[in-house]
């Protein structure tokens, strides 16, 4: 069987002769069409790219209102450098030269601190309930999982998410620690974490 393309009846007293050419005329909207469906394509296109580079449109917003922050915060700094305001001498309403960077002091590195690479919550009973677990991760590592209710880390009870908080912060990275847990199930057991650290 053969197919044919759909053709729009000829209007009548406007019928077409034998071997005559079918109009060929243009449509006057065929052009409008076409682009919107091009710019359409485009834009979708656009946001499938940013999508999968995993950057969103927030965070392209997020970007340009830090970097505005950013800028208004280095203005504060250079109008705040020494010798700016009640500087003996200093001229009111100028800037005075930024010290050369090795001239400031340098702070300390915060230490590092501690991390199960675990999301937790105030449970019901007394503990934290895991919600989440990094994966790879210290917790991950030792054998917690999603729905665990921590309820000691080493020799500190751990009552709340802010507890759990406060025991991992006071562990020394890269040193077991044992952890006792409550399982979804009901049973207990007593794991070996090895805390990262935060960088």
């Amino acid at each position: 069987m053969e197919q044919t393309a759909l053709r729009p009846k000829p209007m009548p007293g406007r019928e077409p002769g034998p071997g005559a050419e079918p109009d060929t005329a243009r449509r006057p909207h065929a052009g409008r069409r076409r682009r919107r469906l091009t710019t359409v394509l485009l834009g979708v296109l656009a946001a499938v790219v940013l999508l999968l580079a995993g950057v969103g449109l927030g965070t392209v917003a997020a970007t340009v209102a830090g970097m505005s922050k950013l800028a208004e915060l280095q203005r504060q700094a250079g109008a705040a450098g020494p010798g700016a305001a009640g500087g003996a001498g200093a001229p009111t309403g100028t800037r005075a030269a930024p010290a050369h960077p090795s001239a400031a002091p340098t702070p300390f590195p915060a230490p590092a601190g501690a991390t199960l690479g675990v999301e937790a919550v105030d449970d019901e009973k007394p503990g934290a309930l895991v919600v989440g677990v990094h994966v790879p991760g210290p917790g991950y590592a030792a054998g917690l999982v999603r729905g665990d209710v921590l309820l000691t880390v080493g020799t500190a009870r751990v009552d709340s998410a802010a507890d759990l908080a406060h025991a991992v912060s006071r562990a020394r990275p890269g040193k077991e620690v044992k952890v006792t847990v409550r399982h979804k199930s009901g049973g207990y057991q007593q794991l070996t974490a090895v805390p990262g650290v935060v960088t």
